[in-house]
């Protein structure tokens, strides 16, 4: 009888999870069919997409990022709509935080109306809901990283070197999406080091795990060796970021930026106060943790958000770098709250959730839909001819690809567009998320058209480009208030020829 049993509670779980994940969907599409994408990195993968379907592989390893081109070109042979590939993207990291949450619920046995509030809680996160509605790769990252965390619960849990080669899996399938998979090898060290079983060090074990983490460059190599690429061009891309060999346009040279107050400073201003119940709460069972032995369950998922936080506070900052530690944080809260009554808890987390969905109505949605329809009405009234566009390239997929369009990170750059044949240049306020301060004199003249773009006045869109200008994080909230005086984001204006 224990085993009817058991499947039953597993199925009425299985029937609890995808009913609140049913619930997620509508809060992570919400108005997203009548938004742009918000970012130059969304619009470039898009772009790249399409030039990986028709089998112009140049741009593979952009980002370092190769599996995202390739899951998503045979799409591209259907369909060019961004819209299309912004909401299957967004439905990805549903799904992600679906394996996240199926994890938690099975290995603390919650409830099925807990693992029901779980979801809603930790997919109400103010940033995951951001995130989520763009073309990056932090959707396929967060889903890797999930089936990262439950393979490494296993290898420690289970002396067995399968469970090594299962968690190793999963990392190589991370890196191939989001370079920052690399920032999970320390971490994975000091959970070694803290399990000390020297499981990983058995003859056999470490030699083929260095094998399956080499194959993907191994083999991608080869395709880019085949498309005139260089074999070493996706690890060296890594270098490039690590090691900068100039500035960029904003005049960030630096990837090492100490600044432990960044990331508390935007949990405090944008997420539920539960997360800090999640993320101070387990610091208590550290004093039953002992080398050696298994870490308990809470302190394993602790231990990943500690290390991600710490980390992650030495580096150039934005909220996607605790990308994967939101979720743990709503997690913990629950398990650190779950010994309250069941009312009085299922109370509290609908009213954080209630809140949550505030927040995001105020961070989010109030910020689309987009006007560049409205720009690009106006362009095709006036005749076809390509347009400049200052840093940003938000208007591109309401563009015909027929038509040229030209990011420009520099006015000086205009004359010789000019001399192309570009009529037009849109002073896109891009250029003010990005902080890049090239276009004085083109600020200076009078537009023949303007448009409001309220994404490009978002709080949360300049705080995720503070990695790239290398601003603190009151330097770039400051950058959004004075952006967000302004009463026009889109001015189109002839070149002067």
């Amino acid at each position: 009888m224990p085993t009817p049993s058991f499947s039953l509670t597993a199925h009425s779980q299985r029937l609890w999870l995808l009913a609140a994940l049913a619930l997620l969907v509508p809060v992570r599409l919400y108005g997203l069919a009548a938004a742009a994408l918000p970012d130059y990195d969304s619009v470039r993968n898009w772009q790249i997409v399409q030039e990986v379907a028709q089998g112009q592989l140049q741009h593979l390893f952009h980002h370092g990022s190769p599996a995202f081109a390739l899951v998503y070109a045979p799409v591209a042979w259907l369909t060019t709509d961004y819209r299309v590939f912004q909401h299957l993207n967004a439905l990805v990291a549903v799904v992600a935080l679906g394996i996240l949450a199926a994890f938690v619920t099975r290995i603390f046995r919650l409830p099925g109306w807990q693992t029901t509030l779980l979801v809603l809680l930790m997919g109400t996160s103010v940033f995951l809901t951001f995130s989520g509605r763009d073309f990056t790769m932090s959707s396929w990252s967060l889903l890797c990283f999930a089936g990262l965390l439950q393979a490494y619960y296993r290898r420690l849990q289970q002396l067995e070197p399968r469970t090594v080669y299962q968690a190793a899996g999963w990392l190589v399938l991370g890196l191939c999406f989001n370079y920052k998979f690399l920032l999970t090898l320390p971490i994975l060290a000091v959970l070694e080091w803290w399990r000390a079983d020297a499981l990983l060090l058995r003859a056999g074990i470490w030699w083929r795990v260095l094998a399956l983490l080499a194959l993907p460059y191994v083999v991608m190599g080869a395709v880019g060796v085949a498309a005139g690429l260089p074999w070493y061009l996706w690890p060296a891309i890594y270098y490039k970021i690590a090691f900068p060999d100039a500035a960029n346009a904003a005049g960030r040279a630096a990837t090492l930026h100490p600044d432990f107050l960044y990331y508390l400073r935007y949990l405090w201003d944008f997420e539920s106060g539960l997360v800090w119940v999640g993320l101070l709460g387990p610091l208590w069972q550290l004093r039953r943790a002992r080398r050696g032995q298994m870490l308990p369950p809470e302190l394993y998922l602790a231990a990943w958000g500690w290390c991600l936080l710490a980390g992650m506070s030495l580096l150039v900052k934005a909220p996607r770098g605790l990308l994967w530690a939101y979720g743990l944080w709503y997690a913990l809260a629950l398990l650190q709250l779950r010994r309250l009554p069941a009312p009085v808890l299922a109370g509290l987390l609908l009213a954080a959730i209630g809140l949550n969905l505030h927040r995001i109505q105020r961070e989010i949605y109030a910020y689309s839909p987009t006007r560049y329809p409205e720009l690009i009405g106006w362009l095709e009234g006036q005749g076809e001819g390509p347009v400049a566009s200052t840093v940003g390239l938000g208007f591109a997929p309401f563009w015909s690809p027929t038509h040229s369009i030209q990011a420009v990170m520099d006015e000086q750059e205009l004359p010789t567009l000019s001399l192309r044949g570009y009529r037009y240049v849109l002073l896109d306020a891009y250029w003010r998320v990005a902080n890049v301060r090239h276009f004085r004199h083109l600020q200076q003249q009078k537009p023949v058209a303007a448009w409001p773009e309220p994404m490009l006045t978002c709080p949360l869109l300049f705080l995720e480009h503070s990695e790239f200008t290398g601003l603190g994080y009151a330097e770039t909230l400051q950058l959004q208030q004075a952006a967000a005086l302004d009463s026009f984001q889109l001015r189109l204006m002839p070149i002067p020829e």
